[in-house]
């Protein structure tokens, strides 16, 4: 089990994971923070980078924020 820390930027023109020097991850996407559709992009694009389902990746704090902590249970 492991957990991030990431920082949100919805309505990007592309999406992208970038990891900052301090080990958390900024992220790009392209979904509106309306009615949970940014967060399930979020969840998709994390499930693609680490090859997990989707089912094991947790919004832990933060659903409405653009800070946000994510669980990945490997």
């Amino acid at each position: 089990m492991e957990i991030f820390k990431i920082k949100v930027k919805p309505n990007s023109k592309q999406q992208k994971i970038e990891q900052q020097d301090d080990g958390s991850f900024l992220i790009h996407l392209k979904s509106p923070p309306v009615d949970g559709k940014a967060n399930q992009e979020l969840i998709k694009l994390l499930s693609d980078r680490f090859n997990l389902p989707k089912c094991h990746i947790t919004i832990k704090s933060g659903v409405s924020s653009k800070h946000k902590l994510i669980e990945l249970d490997r």
